[in-house]
């Protein structure tokens, strides 16, 4: 009986010992936390250097908006390894055009923005102005008024008041501050 005891326990030991080795390298994948300015783009950067991973984080993670993250959220990171070996013809040619938005950016709109501190009133007005030319009754598709924002966003309610306030919580929930975001539209042609 003694004998059958010590079986039991070594083989359980052996085994969880196994599980627990086995574990370390068997799914690469990190878990994030979303900190105030984070979006797809510098997070995929953060992780593999480019965009690439940005359709990952969506899908892994059921994102319905990919332009919409939120802090605090933790989000599971798939390895640039592993992505590259799950990658379809579809994800493959859409990296390259992301990474071409970054690369777009006119140097003049960079060296004004370096060499002009931004106060939030400025970088605001700044976005607005970039987006619809200040009207708060711009239109583009499914963007509407000043700050272009998403329809859904607004609710059905286009007043001016309601946009600066949906405007307002949208950048300090996705950016920290009007400044972070025109750094971000900067380098990327969109907040």
């Amino acid at each position: 009986m003694k004998s059958l005891k010590t079986i039991l326990l070594a083989t359980t030991l052996t085994a969880g010992f196994g599980i627990f080795m086995g574990t370390t390298d068997a799914h690469a994948e990190s878990l994030y936390k979303v900190k105030s300015g984070d979006t797809l783009s510098t997070i995929s950067q953060q992780f593999s250097g480019d965009n690439s991973l940005i359709d990952y984080i969506v899908k892994d993670n059921n994102i319905s908006n990919k332009n919409m993250i939120f802090v605090g959220e933790e989000l599971t990171i798939r390895t640039a390894e592993e992505a590259a070996k799950d990658a379809t013809p579809k994800q493959t040619q859409t990296a390259p055009v992301q990474e071409e938005a970054v690369q777009a950016t006119p140097a003049a709109e960079t060296a004004t923005a370096e060499t002009t501190p931004a106060t939030t009133s400025s970088a605001k007005e700044w976005i607005a102005q970039k987006e619809s030319s200040g009207s708060y009754a711009a239109t583009n598709g499914r963007y509407i008024g000043r700050y272009q924002l998403d329809a859904s966003y607004l609710n059905g309610d286009y007043s001016e008041a309601n946009q600066e306030r949906v405007a307002d919580s949208y950048v300090a929930g996705r950016y920290g501050s009007w400044e972070a975001a025109q750094a971000f539209w900067l380098a990327n042609g969109w907040y």
